[in-house]
């Protein structure tokens, strides 16, 4: 059985990143998707900002081949492996997911996002670069585009307020989530990749909306600094 959760952890890993080459692919929610078509929602990242996903795809497979060749029987690896495969395994069919239905995507990726930081908060001190750094980008990241996803599908449907009101509550959340996980695990990756999420969002709000522009780089910095702090902390301890 541990042998098997590191040959599982390759094989899903595998599926999602092979995944993005055979589905069709997503910039965002289609018009027809949505009652309230949202197009460039002011709580989506720039474009350039989803160039991250090349990083994670790399470190994840590097870390699932690592584990299996070096790390197959080890209980610390396996305490990661069984969220991080239920991640996984959620990721992989998440693009046709989304092209299909904008509600069952936004549940999927927070159910994606939750499992992740469940598994980064679960690594080791030991090999950091081999799976805590990979885990930790691609939590972070998946948290961020939780709430994107969150906040387009809600605006999309008219719930509560409209896509600046949903880009406030999804800032603010990625933060909440952020310091929560932070004051945890601290890991720089997983703040780093808050941060790129939310310079995204700067660039792409620029100053037509420079209330979500100020909000977003305010995000940042409030990321970077607890970042660090926490990490200051830790080293201290």
């Amino acid at each position: 059985m541990k042998t098997l959760l590191a040959w599982l952890t390759l094989i899903v890993t595998t599926t999602f990143v092979v995944a993005p080459v055979l589905t069709p692919p997503f910039a965002g929610f289609r018009a027809d998707q949505l009652p309230n078509p949202q197009i460039a929602p002011p709580i989506q990242p720039a474009g350039y900002a989803f160039a991250i996903w090349g990083l994670i795809y790399t470190w994840l497979a590097v870390s699932a081949v690592f584990g299996v060749i070096r790390r197959r029987d080890d209980a610390r690896w396996n305490r990661v492996r069984v969220p991080l495969i239920a991640s996984l395994a959620l990721g992989t069919p998440w693009l046709a997911i989304a092209n299909a239905s904008a509600i069952w995507a936004t549940l999927t990726i927070i159910a994606m996002a939750a499992t992740a930081i469940a598994a980064l908060l679960a690594t080791p001190a030991a090999d950091r670069g081999w799976l805590r750094w990979p885990l930790a980008l691609y939590a972070g990241w998946l948290t961020a585009a939780s709430f994107v996803a969150l906040g387009a599908t809600a605006a999309g449907y008219g719930i509560m307020t409209g896509p600046v009101g949903w880009a406030v509550v999804g800032i603010a959340g990625a933060l909440c989530v952020a310091v929560a996980v932070l004051r945890r695990l601290p890991a720089a990756g997983y703040g780093g990749a808050l941060v790129w999420a939310l310079i995204g969002i700067v660039v792409a709000n620029g100053m037509d909306n420079l209330a979500i522009t100020t909000l977003a780089l305010a995000g940042a910095a409030v990321v970077a600094v607890f970042t660090l702090w926490s990490g200051r902390q830790a080293h201290l301890a």
